[in-house]
């Protein structure tokens, strides 16, 4: 069975529409999604999140501007709505 589970989601962050690409590897062990989203001059930032406690999703990387952690209730709201629908 293919685990492979992607999906996009449209999420608006530092004043722009922005979009946020969501990815679950085969060989990923637990909740954890790999998330990426292009920043302002057009680099690609790479982060993760994983389920802690119940359907609490955190970012788990360090190091990213402002302006993703500030959305971090927005981009759990898209991973547990996206496994709500595919269940």
């Amino acid at each position: 069975m293919n685990n492979n589970r992607h999906f996009t989601r449209l999420i608006k962050a530092a004043a722009r529409l922005r979009e946020f690409n969501f990815r679950k590897l085969p060989s990923t062990a637990g909740d954890l999604y790999h998330v990426d989203v292009s920043d302002d001059r057009g680099n690609r930032l790479i982060f993760k999140m994983q389920r802690e406690g119940g359907n609490q999703w955190k970012i788990v990387d360090e190091a990213l501007p402002p302006w993703v952690y500030e959305i971090e209730p927005r981009l759990a709201e898209a991973l547990e709505d996206q496994l709500q629908s595919s269940n």
